[in-house]
């Protein structure tokens, strides 16, 4: 069973409906017992860095992703949840994010060609950096969908795919157990049904 980790923020139900197309049980759920004995766990999120991971912190989700890590669960956060994996981000300030990949989150802003559109809306082929279990069912250059103005840096020893958006955009991260997707696998057709597939199978 997969827990897809409710707090407050991200596209729930239609990950729940893309896990129930492959044939996997999901539930979203904010109850720390059931987050403990799913399968695998996945951390959406949508919106603002620093209001995320305040709701994580007040409702001691963060705690349980964290120790649920250290066991050696399987873990997957999806755009904004990708991003409160790493250590920290610089979204209207600075938050400290869960540590679990090594790394920060930044502006796209003053970073891409100044003639490129903010947020980062649409298509976009992966570029593979390393393998990864994950990629087990898909090509180089399929193409995922991507909605975010901040992406990862510094986290070249986790780094499995990237993106072209005028440079090189985290795609996808992976360190042993833990992994994440910049762009959104549930509305990324067939391609993104597949990446979930192979994150639910495992290595």
């Amino acid at each position: 069973m997969i827990a897809i980790v409710d707090y407050g923020v991200g596209n729930l139900f239609s990950l729940k409906s893309s896990f129930k197309m492959i044939g996997e049980k999901a539930i979203v759920t904010s109850d720390k017992s059931v987050i403990e004995k799913a399968d695998k766990i996945i951390l959406p999120g949508v919106g603002a860095f620093g209001d995320a991971a305040e709701k994580l912190r007040q409702s001691g989700l963060d705690k349980v992703i964290i120790s649920e890590a250290e066991k050696g669960k399987d873990i997957m956060g999806i755009c904004l949840g990708m991003q409160l994996l790493f250590e920290k981000s610089y979204e209207y300030g600075e938050h400290n994010g869960l540590g679990l990949i090594k790394g920060e989150i930044v502006p796209m802003e003053g970073r891409l060609d100044k003639d490129l559109k903010i947020p980062h809306i649409g298509w976009n082929g992966l570029h593979f950096k390393k393998d990864s279990h994950l990629l087990k069912y898909i090509n180089e250059n399929d193409c995922v969908y991507f909605v975010h103005s901040y992406f990862g840096i510094h986290c070249e020893d986790s780094l499995v795919a990237t993106a072209e958006y005028g440079e090189e955009v985290t795609a996808i991260v992976q360190k042993d157990n833990i992994m994440g997707c910049q762009f959104h696998p549930e509305k990324s057709g067939n391609i993104g049904l597949l990446i979930l597939k192979a994150f639910c199978e495992g290595k």
